[in-house]
């Protein structure tokens, strides 16, 4: 754990509130942090962690957020309400913030040397071989394999948990003086979260960096973390040390978030469950480069290389691996949304030979949770609407009534408001 360089305060929030179209999100808190220090807001979803954290920087969608009271400073500039030219002097330069979802904070279009660069030159100057030079040392530094063969690759051609580093080596790029990090380790295996969990302890150290940590992993907040804020329904109900905290929790409400971390063992699967999903000799090849009149492809990549498994009903099984070492790559030919080779049977039948129908039928009874929300689901579409898409799909005979309970049912299973319908 680092150790604070300075008792002066780097940033100051003070009464602290967030409004949306008049709704409360978050309501009048209050705290502060020293340089070199590392200091985690906790909390369910939907508790103002985020908002709180795209205050600091004033990246709240103004004006329909807006704050009727409080105050946010960093190094003594008031924040709230602060022009464009004194926000552009500190965001991603004295301030940087390491976004929750990378897929939709990255540009799509822009290839990763690119992305890292445009910072680089706007607040270093730096541009040519000196600005590459800086962007390999960084993408050295976060972890991505092979760094100069990843240059040109756009967001979509790297792994969720490379996609995750590129947007930390972003916000490392300039060596702020804070560092905002929404969910920094979310994406990454274990490995490489030790890794970049350590790299951050290391920039305290060399640069006396602040790290506002929001996350829901409390054993890195109980590893990292000097301070503890923990937030429900928008207020601050509990602060202490980081390890205060864990060892003598005082309100209700932080005692239930800690009884529950997973614990204890896996169910012991009946003898005679039968096998449900069987794969065998799975391969997915990716094409790379391209040459010729006719485009044909240079070599390929085996991304997943003759994989054979089997789940049985009622049996969960755990396919560990790092980033980019064909997981999701896997989960998407068994589902068929990848092209792929091999032998996939679910329920006894060769799902490689579906179509039409039956194809529909597996598509209701193999479902998907995929790695990263905002780019799965449409931002034009209302909870309410996404959630019974399915059901209009699958099950059309049922009337707006019903179709309506069963959304409301889905609710209820993942814990969300019913006022979440609508929004």
């Amino acid at each position: 754990m680092t150790t604070p360089q300075s008792t002066q305060p780097l940033l100051v929030v003070n009464d602290l509130s967030v409004n949306f179209a008049g709704i409360p999100a978050v309501k009048g808190i209050s705290f502060s942090m020293g340089r070199g220090e590392t200091m985690a807001l906790v909390g369910e979803s939907g508790s103002g962690k985020s908002v709180t954290a795209l205050s600091i920087l004033q990246l709240l969608p103004y004006p329909r957020a807006t704050h009727p009271s409080g105050s946010i400073t960093f190094d003594g500039t008031e924040m709230v309400g602060a022009d464009e030219r004194t926000l552009r002097q500190i965001r991603g330069n004295r301030i940087s913030m390491i976004f929750q979802e990378p897929m939709t904070s990255l540009n799509p279009l822009h290839n990763i040397e690119k992305q890292i660069g445009e910072v680089l030159l706007l607040h270093k100057g730096l541009r040519g071989g000196k600005a590459r030079a800086r962007i390999l040392e960084l993408l050295d530094l976060v972890g991505i394999p092979d760094p100069s063969s990843r240059l040109r690759a756009l967001p979509h051609e790297l792994s969720g948990g490379q996609r995750q580093r590129v947007m930390i080596a972003m916000a490392l790029a300039n060596e702020p003086e804070l560092l905002i990090a929404d969910e920094p380790t979310t994406a990454l295996d274990v490995t490489i979260q030790a890794q970049i969990l350590e790299l951050l302890q290391d920039l305290q150290h060399k640069l006396g960096m602040g790290l506002l940590l929001i996350t829901h992993d409390l054993q890195i907040v109980q590893k990292m973390a000097q301070n503890v804020c923990v937030m429900k329904d928008g207020e601050i109900v509990e602060r202490g040390t980081g390890h205060g905290l864990f060892e003598n929790p005082q309100h209700p409400y932080t005692q239930k978030l800690l009884a529950a971390v997973p614990s204890g063992n896996a169910p012991e699967l009946p003898e005679n469950a039968a096998d449900l999903l069987e794969t065998s000799n799975i391969q997915v090849r990716f094409p790379i480069g391209r040459k010729g009149l006719l485009g044909r492809p240079e070599s390929y990549l085996d991304a997943v290389d003759h994989i054979s498994l089997t789940l049985k009903q009622g049996e969960t099984l755990g396919i560990v691996g790092e980033s980019g070492s064909g997981k999701t790559t896997l989960a998407m030919a068994i589902l068929r949304l990848l092209k792929s080779n091999g032998e996939i049977r679910f329920g006894g039948k060769d799902v490689r030979k579906f179509a039409g129908a039956d194809l529909r039928t597996l598509r209701r009874d193999m479902q998907v949770v995929f790695q990263d929300p905002f780019g799965s689901l449409s931002p034009r579409m209302s909870i309410s609407q996404i959630v019974g898409e399915g059901l209009e799909i699958h099950e059309p005979d049922l009337t707006p009534a019903e179709r309506q309970k069963r959304i409301s049912e889905a609710l209820v299973e993942v814990d969300l408001p019913q006022n979440a319908m609508d929004r």
